[in-house]
């Protein structure tokens, strides 16, 4: 930087430069300042990647959809609060699929997330941004959200560890809701241990989510024993549906733990077509009531309009993307008068039989064994329909149905190094059961 005496003995073009070099140099003070506000704002600690659909104070959050664009969260949600207690906080969003609807992350407003493993394939959704972050060594951990395998699927397609906690487990206050009963927040991490830590630091009661359970954080690290031997009950039925890669790779892990010493059960339980059919129902008929409230007054872009009507089929008619209003028209069909008892009171009914179903199974065993995804990664553009899309998350979709805890993590690799994932299932708050199991398995297949 130049002295005031140097400066006085130069010429007055030499000055004007002089001048404009220091505006410029006050210019960038000013937004490295702001950033470093921003940073103090959010808090001092180890950096997580926090999912767009997750409110962090002063960020904005869009859910990857056009319709937020430009909306401020006006608060922290709890999970936030709870990272900057334990020496954490939020840096950075993770990119999804729009208002967590999906299974590839190829809807959001932003472009598709690619996998890190292979770029040419989905990372999964629709936490895959989240998934991708962490798989490519972007970043630390991420925080995600899982409606019906949005953390797992992705982290069994990018190869690291998620973690969907029982409902009720970490508060839902602050998350975007797309499905008020069957949503959880949860880690994707690098390995079992980053999944316990960060499990502990975000669970525990919150009297803001009126769906909280009424329990004490957890301290799952510090209990974490990969020696605990466990009776393993397996769903061989479910494979019927998935490839060769992936049956082969759930029989190859059942030998694992088994020679481990585990106990191996044979079990069965309702087809999985019943499953996504409860769960695509349900879930649509609470997103359909719960997005309700973008509609171009309250939050973020709104259609130009001549009236309110217009303003309400303008917004919602150009800013929501295929997937979300395909979600919308199927939730409003299947909640309309006439259509209620036969499909969502059915569903509804069919998701008691599932709880019970799982039930049943842990009065005589600790933990299920499923494979996370019927395949590996597919190709983008790979599926032809919704439907297709849809059936990815077959072996997911109970666990939030049931409200149960799962965590997927990378048990076996394809004939071209794409990750398979395997996920242990418990019984509702039994996450330290789950995770002493994956820690386990993943010491041995170390």
């Amino acid at each position: 930087m130049i002295t005031l005496k140097e400066a006085l003995n130069k010429t007055e073009g030499e000055l004007k430069e002089i001048k404009s070099d220091i505006k410029q140099r006050a210019k960038e003070y000013a937004e490295l300042n702001a950033y470093i506000g921003e940073i103090e704002e959010s808090g001092e600690g180890v950096p997580i990647l926090i999912k767009d659909n997750i409110n962090v104070k002063g960020w904005e959050i869009t859910c990857a959809s056009k319709i937020l664009k430009g909306y401020i969260a006006p608060y922290n949600a709890s999970v936030i609060a709870k990272l900057h207690q334990s020496k954490m906080c939020a840096f950075g969003r993770a990119n999804m699929d729009e208002f967590a609807m999906g299974s590839t992350t190829e809807s959001s407003c932003y472009g598709r997330v690619k996998n890190p493993l292979d770029t040419s394939r989905v990372p999964g959704g629709s936490s895959g941004g989240s998934a991708a972050a962490v798989a490519a060594g972007i970043a630390i951990a991420s925080l995600g959200s899982d409606t019906g395998g949005s953390i797992r699927q992705p982290a069994g397609f990018c190869g690291c560890v998620g973690l969907k906690p029982s409902y009720g487990r970490v508060s839902r206050y602050g998350l975007v809701a797309y499905s008020s009963s069957l949503d959880q927040i949860g880690p994707i991490t690098q390995n079992i241990e980053d999944a316990a830590i960060l499990l502990d630091s975000i669970s525990g009661y919150d009297s803001l989510d009126s769906t909280s359970a009424n329990l004490a954080p957890l301290q799952t690290f510090k209990e974490l024993n990969p020696n605990i031997r466990y009776k393993i009950a397996v769903l061989k039925d479910f494979l019927k549906d998935a490839t060769p890669c992936v049956q082969k790779a759930y029989e190859k892990t059942i030998k694992t733990l088994e020679s481990m010493g585990h106990t191996i059960v044979e079990k069965s339980m309702l087809d999985t077509r019943f499953h996504v059919s409860t769960y695509y129902i349900i879930s649509t008929a609470e997103a359909s009531s719960n997005l309700a409230r973008f509609d171009g007054v309250r939050y973020g872009t709104r259609a130009q309009a001549n009236n309110l009507k217009e303003l309400y089929l303008n917004t919602r008619s150009s800013l929501f993307g295929e997937e979300v209003k395909r979600r919308i028209l199927l939730g409003s069909f299947v909640l309309s008068s006439g259509y209620y008892d036969a499909y969502y009171l059915k569903a509804q009914q069919v998701r008691q039989q599932i709880c019970a179903d799982y039930a049943q199974i842990f009065k005589e065993c600790d933990v299920i064994l499923l494979p996370v995804a019927p395949s590996v990664a597919t190709p983008f553009g790979a599926a032809q329909s919704p439907l297709q899309m849809y059936l990815s998350d077959i072996y997911t979709i109970g666990v939030n149905l049931a409200g149960l805890p799962a965590l997927s993590l990378p048990a076996d690799k394809d004939e071209h190094n794409l990750s398979i994932g395997m996920q242990f299932i418990g019984a509702r708050f039994a996450e330290q059961t789950i995770l002493n199991a994956a820690y386990g398995l993943e010491k041995e297949l170390a």
